[in-house]
């Protein structure tokens, strides 16, 4: 799996979400790397990593612990956002031994219901030959329905090939996991829960994490506590980043050790 490290200090490992990157949290952890080693990765079928025909979250929390393993990292805070939220609790619940803290960034422990049907029927749709440039990427995505900052985010999984452009993500793969990425399955029984600090971030905008999804958080996550930003989606992390970054640093900084 494809992962970058940079900085000294208690390892942070950064999780994206669907359709993301390593660098889509890059700005935290330029912050935290001033304290921290920091371990941002491209999980399977996104970025340069590996295409997986399914995937589920039992097999990408033991991908995390392979990164880990891979460079002698015994323990780590863990920070995902949405998908990569997900990843992250579900490493938290297998392998607990190996986790200090959780962010969270908005994103519940439960399954949800499909939302991304338009995002595929865009992207699928989109013919990529010599003919295609980025502006008619653009335009065919908004096309489909699709807001221009989502559309914007979703190109940068475009690459150039000698005959034009192609998916970086493995997007047949995503399509078949798709119901594992929005459910939530693992290999538990009714009493597994991870105790130890977990904070959970939520857009105040967003209807990701909503008051009916707090017992199955608790239930899951005991000692978790929770924040709401204001003015905020989905995309907190990017559309208030400072305010994001200080919550996060000053969550870890409470709970190293």
């Amino acid at each position: 799996m494809h992962y970058v490290s940079s900085g000294q200090g208690e390892a942070v490992l950064l999780i994206h979400g669907l359709f993301g990157n390593l660098d889509n949290l890059k700005n935290l952890g330029s912050v935290l790397q001033q304290q921290h080693q920091v371990i941002r990765v491209d999980v399977p079928n996104h970025g340069l990593s590996e295409h997986w025909d399914n995937m589920d979250y039992p097999q990408l929390a033991d991908a995390m612990i392979d990164v880990l393993d891979d460079l002698h990292i015994k323990q780590v805070h863990v920070v995902g956002h949405s998908m990569g939220g997900k990843i992250a609790m579900a490493m938290a619940l297998l392998h607990p031994e190996r986790i200090k803290s959780l962010v969270i960034a908005d994103i519940a422990p439960v399954a949800y219901s499909p939302r991304h049907q338009t995002v595929f029927a865009g992207l699928t749709s989109l013919v990529l030959n010599s003919d295609t440039t980025r502006k008619s990427a653009l335009a065919h995505l908004i096309n489909a329905g699709i807001d221009e900052p989502t559309s914007q985010f979703l190109l940068k999984n475009l690459q150039r090939t000698d005959s034009g452009f192609e998916w970086k993500m493995n997007l047949t793969g995503l399509i078949e996991s798709y119901d594992r990425i929005i459910g939530w399955d693992l290999p538990l029984t009714g009493n597994d829960h991870f105790d130890k600090p977990a904070l959970f971030i939520r857009g105040g905008e967003s209807n990701y994490v909503t008051a009916e999804h707090r017992d199955e958080i608790m239930r899951q996550f005991p000692q978790a506590s929770a924040k709401t930003l204001n003015g905020t989606g989905h995309w907190l992390h990017a559309q208030k980043p400072e305010i994001f970054n200080r919550i996060v640093s000053e969550f870890i900084e409470q709970n190293q050790g």
